[in-house]
């Protein structure tokens, strides 16, 4: 295995389509690549090592042994409402519907992410209470994150 710059690299474990998901990957975030790709004697994945966003992770094709649940997410930091949009479509594409809540989303591989926007975290740590207690409701009325409808509820404009 490569040695990375990073002290510390996610594995992620998959039943046999650690390639597909990691090709997924890189195709939806900037600044992301496929890296060394290990293979059995067979030719098939063992280990691909990848970058998303600048960030070094690494995909086992373990076997069925495993299987993600919601308890590790990875958080989709956006600026704007059209890399919501984006992030969202493109890791929900083929996903579980029935696991979008709160910005939250299992995609079809089984990983949960959470697209979020950055004005939720200051609306969410707001001093006022029920400015932040308005936000809060909005957001779990959501699937999709939305940062107009999320800013309505925090000014009380809802």
């Amino acid at each position: 295995m490569a040695t990375f710059a990073h002290k510390i690299t996610p594995m992620l474990w998959f039943d046999g389509r650690a390639e597909e998901a990691a090709r997924l990957y890189v195709s939806i975030f900037p600044d992301s690549s496929i890296g060394a790709i290990s293979r059995r004697p067979d030719g098939t994945p063992l280990v691909v090592e990848f970058t998303l966003a600048g960030h070094r992770f690494t995909a086992l094709d373990g076997g069925p042994e495993y299987a993600f649940t919601p308890a590790v997410s990875f958080v989709v930091d956006c600026e704007t409402q059209e890399e919501v949009d984006h992030y969202w479509d493109r890791l929900g594409d083929g996903g579980d519907p029935a696991t979008r809540q709160c910005g939250w989303l299992t995609d079809r591989f089984g990983v949960s992410w959470q697209v979020v926007p950055r004005q939720l975290a200051e609306y969410m740590s707001d001093p006022d209470p029920e400015k932040a207690g308005r936000t809060l409701q909005a957001m779990l009325r959501m699937q999709k994150l939305d940062i107009e409808g999320l800013r309505r509820a925090h000014d009380g404009e809802e």
